[in-house]
């Protein structure tokens, strides 16, 4: 006979996943008519709760977890080195794990006893599981106001004008923009800064609704080669769009920034090696990693009825800065 699973048991006793996860990890924070249905759901049906992992939630597992959507980014390597030298000097471990792994693995995180704390880089997760956790939990760069957690990161907004103003600063007065995915809220908010900079400065603008990578930049170049006008200045919503932009320009035999300036979102660590070297938004990666896990730490202390010391504020930002390099110049006509 198959093992029970989870959602056998969440079945059985008509709640969801993430309820027999809290019941299991945390029955205080459920009212007892919904303990009463889980329990007699996991006798039911023979769920093994996995009774070492429980006594190791409860002797601490000394540990942070950093879930990120995408460990081969290089932009998460700064937040990943910080996060780890912190936890460190805390006397903590750091385990880094793809958030893309799978509902029923997600729900387990919140009881089976690997960490005591998460930096969570992924607002695309669904709210029932990550609210399931139960764990102190901070949403680092990417955030969803759905899950009930403290969020730190920089104004992509604000950021975003940063980098229109700059182009208009050069005489640009026809935009585009190379927007990220639009189910992420990173691409959304720097979309909503981009446009709201350029109509305040009344410049003729357009969007390419793409991704945060290489092909989408390289797409989006061929696009841009065939508009009439063309604009003379491109905004990309990340670096590995801008450099795969850069790139399919000079496939089409087209300089930057001689024929179109080119910026791109991050800093990520070779933008400066680029040639030409990217003009972009610098995101203090270092300094989000340090504060991320200092801020998850002193929750940890409080989750244990320790001292955490000052109360942080509930949403920290960092500040965004615009680094100028060769990839922008001067409008074309």
């Amino acid at each position: 006979m198959p093992r029970a699973r989870i959602k056998d048991v969440a079945m059985l006793a008509g709640v969801s996943t993430a309820t027999v996860s809290r019941t299991l990890s945390s029955p205080e924070a459920v009212g007892h008519e919904t303990q009463e249905k889980v329990m007699k759901a996991v006798k039911a049906t023979g769920y093994r709760i996995n009774g070492a992992a429980r006594d190791l939630r409860q002797r601490r597992a000394r540990s942070i977890l950093i879930l990120a959507p995408n460990l081969s980014n290089t932009f998460f390597s700064q937040i990943f080195a910080a996060i780890q030298e912190e936890a460190s000097a805390a006397g903590l471990t750091v385990q880094i794990s793809d958030s893309r792994i799978g509902r029923d693995r997600l729900l387990s995180l919140g009881w089976d006893g690997r960490a005591d704390g998460i930096v969570l880089l992924d607002g695309g997760l669904d709210p029932e599981v990550v609210n399931g956790w139960h764990l102190p939990l901070i949403q680092l760069s990417e955030w969803n106001d759905a899950y009930d957690a403290p969020r730190l990161g920089i104004d992509n907004r604000a950021a975003a004008d940063l980098a229109v103003d700059h182009l208009a600063g050069l005489g640009h007065r026809r935009l585009l923009h190379v927007s990220g995915p639009q189910e992420n809220i990173l691409a959304v908010t720097r979309l909503e800064g981009f446009l709201a900079g350029a109509e305040e400065r009344g410049l003729d603008h357009s969007v390419f609704h793409g991704a945060f990578t290489l092909e989408a930049g390289a797409e989006a170049a061929r696009d841009w080669s065939a508009m009439q006008p063309r604009p003379t200045a491109v905004f990309c919503a990340s670096d590995e769009c801008a450099l795969g932009f850069i790139s399919e320009c000079a496939h089409m035999g087209l300089k930057v920034p001689d024929d179109v300036s080119v910026m791109g979102f991050d800093d990520i660590d070779f933008a400066d090696r680029f040639l030409p070297s990217l003009t972009t938004i610098r995101q203090p990666r270092n300094e989000m990693g340090r504060a991320a896990a200092n801020q998850l730490i002193g929750m940890m202390l409080k989750a244990r009825g320790e001292d955490p010391g000052p109360t942080p504020e509930p949403h920290p930002s960092v500040d965004a800065t615009l680094v100028h390099r060769s990839s922008t110049g001067p409008a074309v006509a």
